[in-house]
């Protein structure tokens, strides 16, 4: 194989002569240089789009991160809602049970008060309840429904110690009323020895007025207040001997003379049915008894009519 080499300055040229081996010498060199050049490509190239490749992949990793970072917080968030959401449903839970408890107790006062009978109205049983199967459209409560109905409970449970004040309240005053109610007699055991009207009188035989009636009985008996009231008169009187004088309220009042024994003081509050003296002969008397009289604004009235009513209540 020839090879010409021709000279830049004057053109002259030179004539290589190579043999075989040199040619193939050459080939494989060349050969060699071209794989050796693609295989500097292929390198350069891997490192450039494996450098990009990491790259890209640092920045999914730290996308990634940021948001599960930022998921986790807000689970963090929710979890603490819930936490003060329950927290918050646990104080109104213990708030209602403190009132029903409230109203239980009210509820068993009115039932002592209104009298019912045993078992007719129970504030400590559990309320009969019932009813058919649910259907299968039947759901569970969500929170915010179950906040809306504990919200309704709790305005039920208000409007119903409102209106068991109130029926107390009412109760309470009927209970007054039927206490303050003159009705029946001053003595536990007796019999009537004068009415009230006029009679001649035990002392003199004249026609006089008597302004009450007399009920005979046992020395030492009980005298018993007719209603309730407060004592506005505990001690002796001219012709009265030992007496107590109570006042009902409503321009009434009642005195029971001749005591043997005064058991109550003035200003002290009494109850219908009260032991308030004993029988005796005290003043002006012929014998054990008790002068009972009943007063309208002052002015004496016929005891009879308030002996024979009947009680209230």
């Amino acid at each position: 194989m020839d090879i010409i080499i021709v000279g830049k300055r004057h053109g002259q040229s030179r004539s290589l002569k190579l043999g075989s081996g040199s040619v193939a010498m050459l080939g494989a060199g060349f050969c060699l240089f071209a794989l050796a050049l693609f295989g500097s490509g292929l390198y350069l190239a891997h490192s450039y789009y494996g450098e990009r490749d990491g790259l890209v992949d640092a920045r999914v990793k730290a996308a990634w991160a940021a948001t599960l970072a930022e998921q986790k917080a807000e689970l963090k968030q929710l979890q603490e809602q819930s936490r003060q959401r329950l927290d918050a449903l646990t104080l109104k839970m213990g708030d209602m049970q403190a009132r029903l408890y409230r109203l239980d107790a009210l509820g068993q006062r009115l039932t002592d008060v209104g009298k019912l009978k045993s078992g007719e109205f129970d504030f400590e049983s559990q309320p009969s309840v019932g009813g058919p199967i649910p259907s299968e459209y039947s759901e569970s409560y969500t929170v915010q429904g179950f906040e809306t109905e504990l919200s309704n409970l709790s305005q039920t449970i208000s409007d119903r110690e409102q209106q068991l004040a109130i029926m107390e309240q009412l109760f309470q005053q009927k209970d007054i009323a039927n206490q303050v109610f003159i009705a029946g007699r001053p003595i536990k055991w007796g019999w009537m020895s004068s009415p009230y009207g006029y009679r001649s009188d035990p002392f003199t035989g004249k026609r006089t007025w008597h302004a009450g009636v007399d009920f005979a009985g046992k020395d030492g008996s009980d005298i018993i207040s007719v209603a309730a009231g407060v004592v506005t008169w505990s001690g002796d009187r001219y012709g009265y001997g030992n007496l107590v004088e109570v006042n009902h309220g409503n321009g009434y009042s009642t005195r029971y003379a001749h005591c043997k024994e005064l058991l109550v003081s003035v200003g002290e509050v009494i109850e219908k049915g009260q032991v308030i003296a004993k029988m005796g002969s005290t003043g002006r008397s012929t014998g054990p008894h008790v002068h009972y009289e009943v007063l309208k604004n002052g002015r004496t009235e016929n005891p009879k009519k308030f002996i024979h009513r009947a009680n209230r209540g």
